[in-house]
């Protein structure tokens, strides 16, 4: 009996790195989480450093491709996907760069300097990865692809894991300052939240 293989296509080798891509990272920030590894954040320009960001800007690249080549092929209704995923992508996007701005280039690339609890960070720990996790499942729905949908599951996971990697390193930064921010102020997003957003005023979070 002789087995055949069917040959492989773009979009197939297309997903076996965009999936591969977003483990590594993933697998890394989760064992920094777990505080096995060192893996994020870097603190500082060594290998870490090049090797999460390499990665991120690759997967980027490598996820826009899959989506083009794999479109529409998840079935969803067009009209409404295309609509809830402009808004949840750009509105999400937006957040998330607002909110690098209000950071700073060094902290968002995981780089030793101020702890930032004033703008979007007096409404959320982490209003980066918020804009983000949106971002990414407005990706889905705009793309409507099945294989970008497996590796975006990954994403998330990316995105909701980095705090807990990132908050012992904060915490040994930063100290009390950083507890009795981490106190008033939720991970992601909470009813302190929404009564920040209501009121203007941070101090009643």
């Amino acid at each position: 009996m002789v087995l055949e293989f069917e040959p492989l296509t773009l979009t197939t080798v297309v997903f076996a790195v965009a999936l591969a891509l977003v483990c590594v990272n993933l697998a890394g920030i989760v064992a920094s989480a777990l505080g096995v590894a060192d893996y994020w954040p870097p603190g500082e320009r060594d290998w870490e450093f090049y090797a999460h960001w390499g990665i991120s800007h690759l997967l980027n690249v490598v996820l826009a491709a899959l989506a083009y080549l794999d479109w529409n092929s998840l079935g969803l209704q067009r009209t409404p996907t295309l609509v809830a995923g402009g808004i949840l992508f750009v509105g999400g996007f937006a957040v998330a760069l607002a909110a690098g701005y209000d950071l700073g280039v060094e902290e968002t690339k995981g780089l030793s300097g101020e702890l930032r609890t004033d703008g979007w960070y007096r409404y959320s720990r982490n209003p980066q990865y918020v804009g983000y996790i949106a971002a990414t499942v407005g990706f889905v729905l705009l793309a409507n692809s099945t294989l970008t949908a497996i590796v975006c599951v990954f994403f998330l996971g990316w995105w909701l894991a980095l705090p807990f990697a990132e908050e012992p390193w904060l915490s040994e930064e930063y100290g009390e300052a950083y507890a009795r921010y981490a106190e008033r102020v939720p991970r992601f997003v909470g009813m302190r939240t929404v009564r920040a957003l209501g009121s203007g005023d941070s101090s009643r979070m």
